[in-house]
C-alpha cells in the first residue's frame, strides 16, 4: 500500500541561506490513506539563538533548545523514517529549502523537489481564491483546532495528515484486513459455525396482488415496457 509522509519544521527564521535553522521536525506516516500511527519528532539546537519573532510564531526558546540534539545527530534517524516516500508538505518549498540546507551542511545529498507534495498548490486549485492557510482548511474540513494555540511541527503535521486526506476526497476508512493482509485480503474466507436459516417465504395476498397491478396501471411508459 502507498506509502507518504506528512512533514513540518519550524525555525528560526525565513531564510536557511542567512544563518537561519530548523529547531523541530515533524513527520507522520499514512499508508493507503490512513494514519499508521507511526511518527517522527525531535526538537533541535540551532545552534544559535532564537529571534523573538520566530518564538511568537511557535514559542520555542533559546533556553528550552540548549540540551536538545543538534540535527547531525538525528539525521540518520530521520533519513530511515522518511526513506524514498513521497512528502506533504504545506507550502513545501520552505521545508524543503531549510531540510536541504541542513542535509548540505553535512554533505549529504539535497531531497528533490519532485518528492514533495505541496497541499497549498493542492488546496488552491480545490478552492481557487480561497484562503489556503493550515487554520484555514481545518475550518472548512471541521478539523479541531482546539490544541493548536502555536505553531508545532508534530501537531501541525498531524492537523495536515487530516487536511491533505480531505483534499484527496475525504478521509476513508478501509477493511482491517487490506492493511493486515495486503494483496491477500481477496483469499481470506470468514467463517462462522452458527446454523444457517432456510429462507422464509412471504407470499403476497390476492388484495396485494390486485393493489399492485393498479398502481403499475398508473404509470406511463415504464422503463420494463419499452
Amino acid at each position: 500500500m502507498k506509502r507518504e509522509i506528512i512533514l513540518d519544521t519550524e525555525t528560526t527564521g525565513l531564510d536557511p541561506y542567512s544563518g537561519h535553522r530548523v529547531v523541530e521536525i515533524g513527520c507522520v506516516e499514512v499508508i493507503g490513506g490512513i494514519r499508521s500511527g507511526a511518527f517522527f519528532h525531535t526538537y533541535l539546537n540551532p545552534e544559535r539563538d532564537v529571534p523573538e519573532e520566530a518564538q511568537r510564531v511557535h514559542g520555542i526558546t533559546t533556553q528550552f533548545l540548549k540540551d536538545k540534539p543538534i540535527f547531525a545527530e538525528r539525521v540518520d534517524e530521520f533519513m530511515e523514517f522518511i526513506a524514498n516516500d513521497p512528502l506533504v508538505i504545506h507550502n513545501a518549498g520552505f521545508d524543503m529549502r531549510f531540510i536541504n540546507a541542513e542535509l548540505d551542511r553535512l554533505g549529504f545529498a539535497a531531497i528533490p523537489m519532485t518528492r514533495a507534495i505541496d497541499t497549498v498548490t493542492l488546496a488552491r486549485k480545490k478552492f481557487p481564491g480561497s484562503p489556503a492557510s493550515l487554520d484555514a482548511l481545518c475550518k472548512r474540513f471541521e478539523i479541531d483546532l482546539t490544541a493548536r494555540t502555536k505553531h508545532g511541527a508534530l501537531l501541525d503535521a498531524e492537523l495536515l495528515a487530516d487536511v491533505y486526506l480531505e483534499l484527496l476526497g475525504g478521509r476513508q476508512v478501509v477493511l482491517a484486513l487490506d492493511m493486515q493482509f495486503g494483496d491477500n485480503a481477496e483469499a481470506i474466507i470468514i467463517a462462522s459455525d452458527a446454523p444457517r436459516r432456510e429462507p422464509r417465504p412471504f407470499p403476497l395476498s390476492p388484495e396485494e396482488l390486485a393493489a399492485h397491478e393498479q398502481m403499475l396501471a398508473l404509470l406511463k411508459k415504464p422503463i420494463w415496457a419499452e
